[in-house]
């Protein structure tokens, strides 16, 4: 060995395997400082890949290589792709922030079961970039001997150093936070878990002092035992037994080109490989199942100057040409192909870089797999990667011998110490890895609806009342063909809301969402069941929905007026109707049922024929609840916190094309019906005294108010003021064609949920709400999406677009099987749903059971 290498291995400078460890100096947000040099540390954030366009990944891949070329390039850079297990737990702590009303805990509890029986890792980016080296690191090196012998430890860092090397590192987050990544300085509180979490102890992180990690707190970060054996790493907990086994792989050949999207997302697709994890003595081969492997990235690289990359290039086309020189002179007299390609290669880079600024990357690649159940295990973690990248040509291999030099190489802080295992390649095949891709979708925060099922894990959160908060669009839509769990989400929802203090009213023109009742009440929200039958007689009263009787002085003759036959309209009925409504807002003790009974008894004979025909429509199921008498202690609808579910499923809305003397007593009747709803909704949305409430007004089966002008007049009111009045307007429809025809609720549209449908037609216009091409690959996920590789229903896989725009595919997710068998929108399970089981109170049984 020469002098100068043994220099730098007792140095820990140059690429060389030698040297120890980094030893760490501080940790401070976005910096670790360690004896040697200063690396900022950002946090990258995932892009939504999955369903982008081919022009918005375009341009993304071009952002990306620009960022890498020109933001990057001579500085040393080291990626990390992580995994960690989702903590359920913390999000019983956020639920305090969430939620607020009935029995919360509860609710929220179940959520945090779920999570751990699902058991999702979390995946993060982080990126690592050399700002500069400290200045006498021989010096500090030999320093540090010295303290080491004499047991001093490691100097403080000095508030003046940390604070120039934070303005470096901010001044890189502003130039990298427009990047596709969006970089940030990553928390201190995430660099300690970065550094600590290769040691796998349970101890707990160091907290800051003064915003920095120094001392004597930077030991407790790498106080853990590592043994290298020639294949992996066992990391020997604090009781000195194995508490993991790792292992390092290298990735010593690309093939010449790369698909993307494809097998040149080598980054991206790490959440993708599985693995069957080996059956034990006494395992049972029924119970085995595909598990996710979750290897880590390690990437070291380094962008070329310009100069440098032309100086590198035309040295190997020299080597070629000299080559190619050397045997052609020789007996044989021909220069093998290769050589040849390689000579006119270079000359074609060369002149890229230098006319078209083509970017060069010398980049190190590792994969890092882990079991903390076995070395079988380990293994077999280790064989599924091979294999998933043998799909690609990618050549990966365990770094034999080597171990222990790939694992100091992939710490925090560290240099290259393998470099005969990299690659020279322009930036393209860097950053067309994808290694920010994936899928991303929701809400920040909120409540957890269920989880992502595209090229990453993670959960989604969705709260339809977060519009408002935010000073944005207030309207979700649920779009789909029936079955396909499009009213369960919506329930979900309309619950999650109502946790969070909401008052959501329901109008369930089916008649299958009673199970909401049930559910809200077993856990402790208040909720009812109106439904449209003499036994709710009065329940729909304007007099007593609407605030203040001037409201209801004009909405219950235009209602009345409507319900009353065709002939008496024509001879004037509406004189005598308002005569009526006002001598009974006179009397004091204004209803709708006093107005009918007050027609009967006037002297006016058209005005006692119109309150007969009143009398008679006010015994049917669909004349009571807005006209009807109320017995004594008849449920009643109230703009307070909880759950209000009305069931009109006998509606027969006329279509906007019949003219108003054509429609029959059904219509008649339906048409009134909601006229109350209507009515009710948007006066409630409007009361200033519940402008501080959070409102939902879910419409499932919007497409029977679609077909009206009435309601479809109504849906773009609520979509256009629902930020303004604190009301989130929550739609489910059959027919994404006609709604996207309303231009009032399209453009207040915050989120889209779509399910399966079938048309081409209707998955067009899906694909225009959700914002993705209308293309032959999208409208053949749309038809896929409900459906099981067996062809069975897959109830709850959707698409969601957010309101960023981003778009991925989802799994709702019901947190219990008791939940799911209350929300079960099946005619049997809705018959079960009955007004008499609704409007009782949740027993105890059935609060433990859920």
């Amino acid at each position: 060995m020469k002098t100068a290498q043994r220099i730098g291995n007792l140095l820990g400078l140059g690429g060389e395997r030698g040297g120890p460890p980094p030893q760490y100096a501080a940790l401070a947000d976005g910096l670790i400082l360690t004896d040697t040099h200063a690396e900022a540390w950002l946090t990258l954030t995932a892009a939504n890949t999955d369903l982008m366009s081919v022009q918005d990944r375009d341009a993304q891949l071009d952002q990306a290589d620009q960022a890498l070329g020109r933001v990057l390039a001579g500085h040393d850079c080291h990626l990390r792709v992580l995994w960690s297990p989702l903590r359920a737990d913390d999000y019983l702590h956020e639920a305090a922030n969430i939620f607020s009303a009935g029995d919360w805990e509860a609710w929220a509890g179940m959520r945090v079961r779920r999570l751990d029986q699902i058991g999702m890792d979390t995946r993060h980016l982080l990126l690592g970039v050399r700002l500069t080296d400290r200045t006498g690191q021989a010096r500090q090196t030999a320093a540090r001997a010295v303290r080491e012998a004499l047991g001093t430890g490691t100097p403080p860092v000095s508030t003046r150093e940390l604070a120039a090397l934070s303005g470096q590192m901010r001044s890189l987050v502003r130039r990298l936070e427009v990047s596709p990544w969006r970089a940030e300085p990553a928390p201190v509180e995430t660099l300690a878990w970065l550094i600590a979490r290769e040691q796998h102890r349970t101890a707990p992180l160091p907290a800051p002092r003064d915003g920095a990690i120094t001392g004597a707190q930077i030991a407790t970060l790498t106080r853990g035992r590592i043994a290298p054996y020639p294949d992996h790493l066992r990391i020997v907990g604090a009781d000195g037994a194995t508490a993991a086994w790792s292992a390092i792989l290298t990735m010593p050949a690309f093939p010449p080109a790369l698909d993307t999207p494809g097998g040149g997302e080598w980054l991206r697709s790490l959440s993708e490989i599985t693995y069957t994890p080996p059956v034990g003595e006494d395992g049972d081969e029924a119970d085995v199942h595909l598990l996710p492997v979750s290897p880590e990235a390690s990437v070291r690289w380094r962008v070329l100057p310009r100069r440098d990359a032309l100086s590198k290039v035309d040295r190997a086309r020299k080597t070629a040409k000299e080559q190619r020189r050397s045997a052609a002179g020789q007996s044989a007299g021909e220069p093998g192909r290769d050589i040849e390609a390689t000579e006119a290669e270079m000359a074609d880079l060369k002149m890229a870089i230098s006319r078209d600024g083509v970017d060069l990357v010398d980049d190190h690649p590792r994969i890092v797999v882990t079991s903390t159940v076995s070395l079988e295990d380990l293994r077999a973690r280790v064989d599924a990667v091979v294999a998933h990248y043998a799909g690609s040509d990618i050549e990966v291999v365990t770094g034999e011998d080597e171990q222990r030099e790939l694992w100091c190489e992939m710490q925090p802080g560290d240099r290259v110490r393998v470099p005969d295992v990299g690659h020279t390649r322009d930036v393209t095949a860097l950053s067309a890895s994808w290694f920010w891709g994936g899928a991303r979708v929701g809400d920040a925060d909120g409540p957890i609806v269920g989880y992502l099922t595209g090229s990453t894990p993670g959960i989604v959160r969705l709260d339809v009342t977060a519009g408002s908060d935010a000073g944005d669009a207030t309207t979700t839509a649920f779009l789909g063909r029936s079955g396909r769990g499009k009213s369960t989400a919506v329930a979900m929802c309309c619950l999650d809301a109502a946790f969070r203090g909401a008052f959501a009213l329901i109008l369930d023109f089916k008649g299958d969402l009673g199970g909401v009742v049930t559910a809200a009440q077993a856990y402790g929200l208040p909720a009812r069941l109106v439904q449209t039958t003499s036994r709710f007689a009065g329940s729909a009263d304007l007099f007593t929905l609407l605030e203040g009787h001037e409201a209801a002085q004009v909405e219950v003759p235009a209602q009345l007026t409507i319900a009353a036959p065709p002939h008496l309209r024509a001879r004037g009925a509406e004189t005598p109707i308002t005569r009526a409504v006002n001598a009974v807002i006179r009397d004091g003790t204004p209803a709708t049922w006093r107005v009918v009974e007050y027609l009967r008894t006037m002297d006016d004979a058209l005005g006692r024929e119109t309150g007969e025909a009143l009398h008679e429509l006010a015994q049917t199921g669909l004349g009571a609840p807005f006209m009807g008498r109320p017995a004594d202690g008849a449920p009643l609808l109230s703009p307070e916190p909880g759950v209000w579910v009305v069931q009109m499923p006998g509606l027969s809305l006329p279509d906007a094309a019949t003219h108003m003397d054509q429609w029959n007593p059904l219509q008649r009747l339906s048409v009134a019906l909601m006229h109350s709803m209507l009515a009710y909704g948007v006066t409630t949305a409007g009361r200033r005294d519940l402008r501080g409430m959070r409102k939902v007004l879910a419409v499932p089966e919007v497409h029977v108010l679609t077909a009206t002008r009435q309601g479809a007049a109504f849906l773009s009111y609520i979509a256009r003021v629902g930020r303004a009045l604190g009301t989130a307007l929550v739609l489910d429809s059959q027919d994404a064609l006609a709604l996207s025809r309303i231009v009032g609720v399209v453009e207040q549209l915050r989120a889209v949920v779509g399910f399966q449908l079938t048309t081409e037609a209707e998955q067009d216009a899906l694909c225009g709400l959700l914002g993705l091409p209308a293309n032959a690959h999208t409208r053949a996920m749309i038809q896929a999406i409900g459906r099981l590789p067996s062809g069975a229903v897959r109830h709850g896989h959707s698409i969601i677009r957010d309101a960023q725009w981003d778009a991925a595919t989802v799994q709702w997710d019901i947190p219990s099987a008791e939940l799911l068998a209350m929300l079960d929108t099946s005619p049997k399970a809705a018959a079960a749903h009955t007004p008499e089981t609704a409007d009782a109170p949740a027993t105890e049984e059935a609060a433990v059971t859920a």
